[in-house]
């Protein structure tokens, strides 16, 4: 028993160990799931680059495995300068995002090409940029933050869902490319997070977005959004891609929250 005891904490503590002299990059970290991921993974020994529009680095505690850096996923300029001073990275997690909730007749197109640019290109240039290290080193993760609009059908959400099913599809088929590498490419997808400020990160407000008899048809959704029985905290995207990063059993797919587990399982 003893010699058992000792073997599972060698296991444990050469696990720590390993984990600690890891990299992850997690991009939108000012709030919500990317500051709740960099704050799990900095509790459990990761060296943690912490990416934002406005770095601030008093968003955090102060420690040595952490840095937090200017990153602009829309900018080519700013996404080569990151990489340019990031070092090796073994862990990838493109969370940086926009919300945008209306009628999608209402929604002009420059709005839809901005939630395109950040949530659809943005994450594809991020893992571009990426590629290149974790395929010569023939390891790496990447993470790709999406939504439980890829789980279900929402109304009110057809341009944003169009960015977040783009890259539900587009990590499948770059799973099987970089798979031959050794690098895995997994999916988060998180439920609905009233304390997050996915309202407040909309470019244009749903009130703005409801012309004519759209708000009769909208004001029972909203209300139900209002009073959700179901729903997502940080911390339960953070865990979750903990467990995705951790994952051994080649699962692509990790539902986040209350909420989007209920609508993974009624699939």
């Amino acid at each position: 028993m003893a010699r058992l005891q000792d073997a599972v904490y060698d296991y444990l503590n050469a696990t720590l160990e390993t984990d600690m002299t890891k990299t992850i990059l997690i991009t939108g970290t000012s709030s919500g799931y990317g500051k709740a991921t960099a704050e799990h993974f900095l509790s459990r020994g990761w060296n943690v680059l912490a990416t934002m529009r406005r770095p601030d680095p008093s968003l955090f505690g102060g420690t040595s495995r952490l840095r937090v850096l200017p990153l602009d996923v829309t900018s080519p300029d700013s996404i080569a300068s990151l990489f340019e001073s990031a070092g090796p990275i073994d862990v990838l997690v493109n969370n940086a995002g926009l919300g945008g909730v209306g009628a999608f007749e209402a929604m002009p197109m420059t709005l839809i090409r901005q939630l395109i640019e950040t949530n659809t290109i943005g994450v594809m240039a991020m893992c571009r940029a990426v590629i290149p290290q974790m395929r010569e080193r023939r390891s790496g993760t990447i993470i790709n933050v999406t939504s439980s609009v890829a789980l279900g059908e929402f109304p009110l959400a057809a341009a944003y869902t169009a960015t977040k099913q783009a890259i539900e599809g587009f990590s499948a088929s770059l799973a099987h490319e970089l798979g031959y590498f050794g690098v895995r490419v997994k999916l988060v997808e998180p439920g609905y997070a009233p304390t997050t400020r996915f309202g407040a990160n909309a470019l244009v407000p749903v009130s703005e977005l409801l012309p004519g008899g759209y708000a009769d048809f909208a004001q029972p959704i909203l209300e139900s959004f209002a009073h959700p029985a179901l729903t997502t905290t940080e911390s339960d995207v953070a865990e979750a891609i903990w467990q995705a990063v951790h994952d051994t059993e080649n699962q692509r797919r990790f539902p986040a929250g209350a909420d989007a587990l209920a609508l993974a399982q009624a699939r």
